[in-house]
């Protein structure tokens, strides 16, 4: 009964004690919550075109811009007594740009922007002039498809790969309806994802084009093309030999069993850029009985002064066997890339033998805006 009494009065004075303790003062507030939103900090668009660009970076002694991808001229930027650098750079052309800060001697991103061009590292932040009316590869107010990845075991490389699908609009509204497909090959350091982040925009430019009857509504593979993470993974004779094996044991067979593809080779196409450009050339003209639709944009492989042709590619490179099989060879690269008279020399090999082919040419260098030009110039030729 003693015991019973103690446990008793404990609690009582536990209580008694809790109820004379003081809370503490609620200074939470979320007033200000539904305010108009700030100004953005960098990079600003503003209305005439020029780009506003701001860094915090209070310790540093010179901050510059690195803006664009080619001819770059570094430019100084200048800083206000809070430690904040800022430059205006003049109006610019509605298109997709990339840019990096150069702090003290070390290049950064822009933290203050969520954009960014990524690979198997991070390459530069990225802004978007928009255009009027929008442009090509703008999101527009039309019909969206869906972007899967697809997780997938590789017989060929003996682990765990992934790819990127596409499904046009309206694919899953309408069961019975089947779509060719197009193979998208990345470049050297980006990754399955590259062609559908802000840098590629395949997604954007196909639904555009479709929506104007410009396209054929298509399944865009993407593939991972590298077997590790150095240039050579993609490059090298026996790199690219497992990643076309595996494109044809792997990936292609699974496509054709889990979406609703049209059959024959004449439903097939392959393309790429740089890296991804000379493994679609390689791999389409290897694979005739599977694609009748092969391109190329910015391929540092065609465009190597020591590339032998007919090494690569025995006993096909002539108008007998090429011309009576492909709807469609696109050779395409910018002008300002030093890839670009190595692709003038392909275009003439392909002409001396007469080989049907169509040659592209865009402004500019080896950057995105010109393969975004390349696609939407390939993708209103194929299935048609």
């Amino acid at each position: 009964m003693m015991k019973k009494t103690i446990v008793s009065l404990s609690l009582l004075l536990f209580a008694v004690t809790a109820s004379a303790q003081t809370l503490p003062v609620n200074t939470y507030s979320i007033k200000g919550w539904w305010g108009p939103p700030p100004p953005p900090f960098s990079p600003m668009v503003n209305a005439d075109h020029s780009i506003t660009f701001r860094i915090k970076a209070k310790q540093a002694k010179s901050v510059k811009l690195i803006f664009g991808e080619w001819a770059i001229k570094p430019q100084e930027l200048t800083v206000d007594t809070g430690g904040v650098w800022s430059i205006t750079i003049p109006p610019v052309q509605p298109d997709i740009y990339s840019y990096l800060f150069n702090v003290d001697g070390v290049q950064v991103p822009d933290m203050n922007n969520p954009v960014i061009k990524i690979g198997t590292l991070i390459y530069q932040s990225v802004v978007e002039v928009p255009g009027t009316p929008a442009r090509f590869d703008e999101v527009q107010n039309v019909p969206h498809g869906t972007l899967i990845t697809k997780r997938y075991w590789s017989t060929v490389l003996k682990r765990t790969r992934a790819f990127t699908v596409y499904l046009p609009p309206n694919y899953e509204t309408n069961p019975t309806k089947k779509y060719p497909v197009l193979i998208l090959k990345h470049g050297g350091g980006d990754d399955e994802t590259s062609w559908t982040q802000r840098a590629g925009s395949a997604d954007v430019i196909v639904e555009n084009l479709i929506a104007k009857k410009q396209a054929v509504p298509m399944i865009i593979v993407m593939p991972n093309g590298l077997t590790n993470s150095t240039w050579a993974g993609g490059s090298t004779p026996e790199a690219m030999q497992q990643l076309e094996k595996e494109m044809l044991i792997d990936i292609m067979p699974y496509v054709e069993k889990n979406y609703r593809v049209l059959p024959g080779r004449q439903n097939r196409a392959i393309t790429g850029l740089s890296m991804g450009g000379g493994q679609a050339f390689v791999m389409g003209l290897r694979n005739l009985d599977k694609f009748a639709w092969v391109g190329e944009f910015s391929a540092g492989l065609l465009s190597d002064i020591d590339f032998k042709i007919d090494e690569t590619l025995p006993g096909l490179v002539n108008a007998k066997t090429l011309n009576p099989k492909l709807k469609l060879l696109w050779i395409g690269c910018g002008t300002d890339d030093p890839r670009y008279p190595g692709h003038l020399g392909i275009e003439d090999l392909l002409k001396k033998r007469g080989i049907k082919n169509e040659f592209h040419d865009t402004a500019g260098g080896h950057e995105w805006k010109v393969w975004r030009v390349q696609l939407h110039g390939f993708m209103q030729k194929i299935f048609k």
